[in-house]
């Protein structure tokens, strides 16, 4: 089975093929351009330069959130696009999840902490404890701040790796007090690989073009404004 990922959840945009495990082609940018200028021209070049035709793509899978709101809408609506497209099914897969698969595989014992900034002081963010390169999910999918994050890897006996775009900012703001390093810079952020892995674990998930949708752990900051001028939240 050849699955073809997006990833466009933050800064980066990349995309990749995976067939039974292994990657077949991959491309990553983080140029500063938008998503909606780079993603579907990155997935037609590498289609194109690894001779894979799109027709020959038996599911399309995506980082559906959490993440930039306009960058998961940008990665949805495109892998809408083209499993509409092809009549094949698709798969939304969490970006925290998908993170987390960089660093299977490697000799590591752990607890993974996924960590995305979201800004105003807050994390996207889940635990996953990695033995054996093995992976299991600890928690859902939670927006905290870093305080509350950092009380609750606190009660972990084991060492944590933090991987994402959040990852030097847990590290600084942890102290001492955790038992914490950042991984690598080129395992630490999102990328399709990790999308396409993870979506490989879920093909009984798989849904059609039109029921895919982002997943969202808070509301649109205009959103959020508009609710805190009305009074409906504080």
């Amino acid at each position: 089975m050849k699955i073809l990922a997006v990833d466009s959840s933050a800064g980066p945009a990349s995309c990749a093929v995976l067939e039974n495990g292994r990657v077949l082609a991959s491309s990553f940018a983080n140029t500063g351009l938008t998503h909606s200028q780079t993603l579907v021209p990155m997935v037609n070049d590498m289609l194109k330069n690894a001779g894979i035709g799109i027709d020959e793509i038996d599911l399309f899978a995506v980082s559906a959130g959490p993440g930039s709101f306009t960058g998961v809408r940008i990665g949805v609506a495109a892998v809408k696009g083209f499993a509409f497209a092809s009549e094949k099914p698709c798969v939304g897969v969490s970006t925290l999840a998908a993170m987390a698969r960089a660093v299977q595989g490697l000799p590591l014992d752990g607890i993974i902490c996924a960590a995305m900034d979201a800004r105003c002081g807050q994390v996207y963010t889940a635990l996953f404890e990695i033995e054996n390169g093995k992976i299991r999910r600890l928690m859902d999918d939670t927006a905290l701040s870093i305080e509350e994050l950092k009380n609750h890897v606190e009660l972990c006996k084991k060492n944590i790796i933090l991987i994402g775009d959040g990852a030097e900012l847990c590290y600084n703001a942890f102290g001492a007090s955790v038992k914490a390093c950042p991984a690598p810079a080129n395992l630490r952020y999102q990328n399709a690989v990790g999308v396409a892995m993870e979506a490989e674990s879920m093909l009984d998930k798989s849904v059609s073009a039109d029921q895919l949708m982002p997943v969202y752990l808070r509301l649109p900051q205009a959103e959020r404004e508009l609710k805190r001028r009305l009074g409906q939240i504080d």
